[in-house]
């Protein structure tokens, strides 16, 4: 080898060495955003729900027992995205029945959280459209009864998925290891059919909800003509619902770039995970607490107790 093949090799190396470094940097950049992201999220729901848990007349309002529920939701689905994110990350193998389990659940509290922005607009309607009938129609009873309805029809898809799956592999797929996506766990075309068609029919509807609440709010807000009128604030309220469901919306483009299995696919995940899971989920409890009177005041009070 002469001596410029030689300082060649050695350039191509250097740079390579580098790019290597700097990948790594970058992939522990990114961790450490996701995680601190992640425990702000955390805290923040902590000391909204300590609010709704020792606040006896809060507990009884459809209003905050509706975002409890969504609160507690969007925290199962964080942990398990974060905790697939790392498996991934760090080559975690699975069996197949527990990481069906973890998917499940997964996927379930994405499609339970428009679900639970609908009740929540049809809760301002009622409100706002029909006063006298807001406590019979809104009661605490009613809200515990909307969000097993949730559920039931949240993990439906994900029956039909096994049903589908379960007769259609041989039995020695369920004793395999393998790393825990939902990828990993669509093998037919039915069942990406399934998932897909739920996701968007789900979203539809709840789209549709959230417009008809909101013209018919609207219109009280017009015929009582002022802009702080409890019309008013609800129209303002059902314009972030609309944005939290535009936000989720936003997520089923993950599902396609996952589908990408080049070099930067731990950088894909990562940034599917920040910017369409965590992010949505992080503004809706901060804009809710900033906004409530009831969660500002309660809040405003515990920090200058301590």
């Amino acid at each position: 080898m002469n001596l410029t093949a030689f300082s060649t090799f050695n350039n191509i190396t250097y740079i390579n060495n580098q790019y290597y470094q700097l990948y790594q940097n970058s992939k522990i950049v990114f961790f450490v955003i996701i995680i601190f992201c992640f425990c702000f999220f955390i805290y923040f729901i902590i000391v909204l729900l300590m609010v709704y848990f020792t606040t006896p007349h809060v507990r009884e309002n459809a209003r905050y027992i509706l975002f409890a529920h969504m609160l507690i939701n969007d925290t199962v689905h964080l942990s398990l995205g974060l905790f697939l994110c790392l498996a991934i990350r760090f080559l975690l193998y699975i069996s197949v029945p527990i990481c069906y389990i973890l998917v499940t659940f997964a996927t379930a509290t994405l499609r339970i959280t428009p679900y639970n922005l609908a009740f929540m607009a049809l809760e301002r309607y009622v409100a706002i459209c029909f006063p006298l009938e807001h406590i019979m129609l809104c009661s605490a009873r009613r809200s515990y009864f909307a969000i097993a309805a949730m559920w039931f029809v949240g993990l439906l898809p994900n029956v039909a998925d096994f049903i589908v799956l379960a007769s259609s592999v041989e039995v020695n797929f369920f004793s395999l290891k393998l790393l825990c996506r939902q990828q990993s766990l669509l093998v037919l075309p039915a069942q990406n059919t399934i998932q897909f068609s739920t996701l968007i029919a789900s979203f539809i509807l709840v789209s549709l909800v959230i417009l008809f609440t909101y013209v018919k709010v609207m219109l009280i807000a017009r015929k009582t003509g002022s802009g702080k009128s409890s019309a008013s604030k609800a129209g303002r309220t059902l314009i972030l619902h609309a944005v939290q469901l535009f936000l989720c919306l936003l997520s089923l483009t993950s599902s396609f770039s996952e589908l990408y299995q080049g070099d930067y696919y731990y950088f894909v995940i990562m940034i599917n995970f920040l910017m369409f899971m965590c992010l949505p989920r992080l503004l809706s409890p901060l804009i809710y607490g900033i906004r409530d009177e009831v969660f500002r005041k309660s809040i405003k009070k515990m920090y200058s107790t301590n």
